[in-house]
């Protein structure tokens, strides 16, 4: 699509995976053998603004740790699906649940698990560093690498677009 900003009026849900796209994909093993990630603080901030507005935000991720749910509690994001082995059945339960039209949902991905949705989905866009398969399917591909600011990126031209960004809401965290 020549002028993918047209598709992102609409848009009222944002969906994300979460390693390689929230984080650079990296995971550090402590100890324990627990998996740490790190998390851009631009994106944290952009979806809680999100939240506060009224949007629709999913995380759906493969992944699995304590931390990644803490992250998402002090974000007050609540539907978040973890451990997931078949991404598309669980985006199309979500949307069916909350009465969400494809077309206006924003899906952020970055490799071969998030095809079937992000087909399926109205925006799909993804990091920088996606895979070829993502990148081809994709209406947007951030400048941003996955962890580095590509979920505010897409977050920002929504909000600019539907002329939300810059609200009394985003003033405060």
């Amino acid at each position: 699509m020549s002028n993918y900003k047209a598709l992102l009026r609409n848009v009222t849900t944002f969906i994300f995976d979460y390693d390689g796209v929230m984080t650079d994909g990296v995971i550090v093993l402590n100890n324990d053998g627990e998996p740490l990630r790190t998390a851009n603080v631009k994106d944290g901030y952009a979806l809680q603004l999100i939240r506060k507005l009224g949007y629709n935000i999913a995380i759906i991720s493969g992944g699995y740790s304590p931390s990644m749910l803490r992250r998402f509690e002090s974000l007050n994001i609540e539907n978040v699906f973890l451990g997931v082995s078949n991404k598309l059945e669980v985006f199309e339960k979500y949307l069916e649940d909350n009465g969400i039209r494809p077309e206006e949902v924003v899906y952020m991905g970055d490799d071969i698990p998030d095809y079937r949705p992000m087909k399926r989905a109205g925006v799909p866009v993804c990091p920088s560093d996606a895979s070829e398969e993502i990148k081809s399917i994709s209406v947007y591909i951030s400048r941003y690498r996955g962890g580095h600011g590509c979920v505010r990126d897409i977050i920002e031209q929504v909000l600019k677009v539907q002329g939300r960004w810059m609200t009394d809401e985003a003033h405060q965290w």
